[in-house]
């Protein structure tokens, strides 16, 4: 499916195309990677995903707005839950939200805003499964991620179980609502539905960890630090006195110890992928591309522990390319799929412990 080349400063525009080319232009402007991985997808599913991640970014959006104040930021995230459930109000809603974005959001977020009736249109498009599904994400994303936003984040978390809640909000309840929908997509993939929805969890868990790992700097420089301080304090590292000219070997043995927990994760979102059926390849490739990515990142972080520009640890176009080919390859067979995993994981350590196996919203005791 290709991408439309449409300039995303002119929302009217964007409103002329097709619901399909309508999506596929915003994920464009919004993120390169989903915009690579979602169209891998079959049709049925492509459309709500697409959706889903527009719906999921206008969360994000809100929450990254330097010029809205915590309670402003509950206030939209609130409203929004409503808008999504019903479909009423997304005018008003979009009217209100969008004069008050900075210029720090990127140019592709304000369009999102703008043209925000017509991603909730689209929503209200589907069936009422697949609405519940997306409506359920949101509303938990929406109302975990202000939770986060009302601390002070720049020493950190407090505690691994606090990093482990954030990625639920950000990302495992993301995981859980693919699930659904891919389970609503094939009964034959509903046989595993209890199965990828434990997994699904410490999928999102995996890829979000991996994303905080590399942008430490970047979030660094926003005044935020996502690492938990009870990791680093079992080093004899104290997170306050971290800084991109920090060369310590007791905060580098605290960063590899999330590597090796990341990689758990990682290794639950292969086992996932494996419970889809062989003859789903979209699906497999969506999967796979992102765990695969995932894994070479780290093991660049893992490679290069004292980096201090995420740039120093973002993978290659051409690793990005090697990880198509070998998984377009490979991906009907289950055996050599672990194999890749494997052989790309070299040096990556795996903890022994039992957070690394399958887990749940329910075992992070919120």
């Amino acid at each position: 499916m290709g991408t439309p080349r449409i300039s995303l400063d002119n929302p009217k525009l964007l409103n002329q195309l097709s619901d399909d080319d309508f999506q596929a232009a915003l994920l464009e402007g919004v993120s390169r990677t989903f915009a690579l991985t979602i169209p891998q997808l079959p049709v049925q599913l492509y459309r709500a995903v697409a959706n889903a991640y527009l719906l999921c970014r206008i969360v994000d959006t809100i929450e990254d707005e330097v010029s809205l104040s915590a309670r402003q930021k509950l206030h939209f995230c609130s409203e929004f839950i409503e808008v999504v459930k019903t479909g009423d109000n997304s005018e008003p809603f979009a009217v209100e939200l969008a004069p008050l974005l900075s210029a720090q959001t990127i140019a592709a977020e304000h369009a999102l805003i703008h043209v925000l009736p017509r991603v909730i249109q689209i929503t209200h498009s589907f069936e009422a499964e697949q609405i519940a599904a997306l409506t359920d994400c949101v509303k938990t994303m929406a109302e975990g991620m202000p939770i986060f936003q009302a601390q002070n984040l720049h020493n950190g978390l407090a505690a691994l179980a606090d990093m482990d809640r954030y990625c639920y909000y950000v990302a495992g309840c993301v995981g859980e609502m693919l699930t659904k929908l891919f389970c609503h997509y094939s009964p034959e993939i509903a046989r595993h539905r209890d199965a990828m929805l434990a997994l699904s969890v410490s999928f999102g868990q995996g890829l979000q960890m991996t994303n905080i790992l590399k942008d430490i700097w970047d979030d660094a420089e926003r005044g935020v630090c996502w690492l938990p301080q009870d990791v680093f304090t079992e080093t004899g590292f104290d997170l306050k006195s971290l800084t991109p000219e920090t060369d310590s070997a007791l905060f580098r043995k605290g960063l590899e110890h999330l590597v090796s927990i990341a990689h758990g994760h990682l290794r639950n979102a292969l086992d996932y992928t494996l419970l889809i059926p062989t003859h789903e390849t979209g699906m497999r490739n969506f999967c796979l591309w992102a765990i695969g990515m995932a894994v070479l990142t780290l093991r660049k972080i893992k490679q290069n522990l004292s980096f201090n520009d995420s740039e120093q640890v973002k993978i290659t176009r051409n690793s990005v390319k090697a990880t198509i080919v070998a998984t377009k390859a490979l991906g009907r067979s289950n055996a050599l799929l672990k194999l890749l995993f494997n052989l790309t994981s070299q040096g990556l350590a795996t903890p022994d412990w039992s957070y690394a196996t399958p887990s749940s919203k329910a075992n992070l005791d919120f």
